[in-house]
């Protein structure tokens, strides 16, 4: 994989999906306790499926790092039925760690939540793992007194952590190339 200093941020688009499936699989592979899903049960999901998820609606906006035309993270807005917005899905490739990338992707999806009305954005981290933590602190984030299993592996207990923009937004506008 060849590094260069223009990496481009975007929400997915439909004819972004093998894109979109291969960065996800490749997530579930390197960090397979990370995700609420297994990559086997994501690798099995059909090509329609993966075309619905990228395309990106008020309830769900998955985004993209491109570096030239190699996706190489990716991370998630998504409304749940609660009207809660998460930040989910949050992984850059192991080349990219420690350079902006991460960083771009937490911002897109702040800018998304903020765009949508959102004024929290939360997310579930394992606190062993130290490196992410960290990092969304850094990003604003705030550890809460709440706790949850991991959906795809429950015997690991996340925590809650969450982002409070500033209210009222502003300029800050969600940018789609579709």
């Amino acid at each position: 994989m060849v590094l260069t200093s223009a990496i481009a941020i975007r929400a997915a688009c439909p004819h972004d999906w093998r894109a979109l499936k291969t960065i996800r699989l490749a997530a579930l592979l390197d960090a397979p306790t990370a995700f609420g899903v297994s990559h086997a049960s994501a690798a099995a999901e059909s090509d329609e499926a993966w075309r619905q998820r990228a395309s990106s609606s008020a309830q769900r906006t998955f985004f993209l790092a491109w570096d030239g035309q190699q996706a190489v993270g990716i991370a998630a807005q998504v409304v749940n039925r609660l009207g809660e917005c998460h930040l989910i899905a949050m992984w850059v490739h192991p080349a990219y760690r420690g350079m902006a990338v991460a960083p771009q992707l937490v911002e897109a999806v702040k800018q998304r939540a903020v765009a949508g009305g959102h004024r929290r954005l939360v997310l579930d981290v394992a606190p062993g793992n130290a490196r992410a933590a960290a990092f969304y602190q850094k990003q604003g984030f705030a550890f809460l007194p709440e706790w949850e299993p991991l959906a795809s592996h429950p015997h690991i207990q996340l925590q809650k952590m969450e982002w409070l923009a500033a209210w009222p937004a502003s300029s800050v506008t969600a940018q789609s190339t579709c």
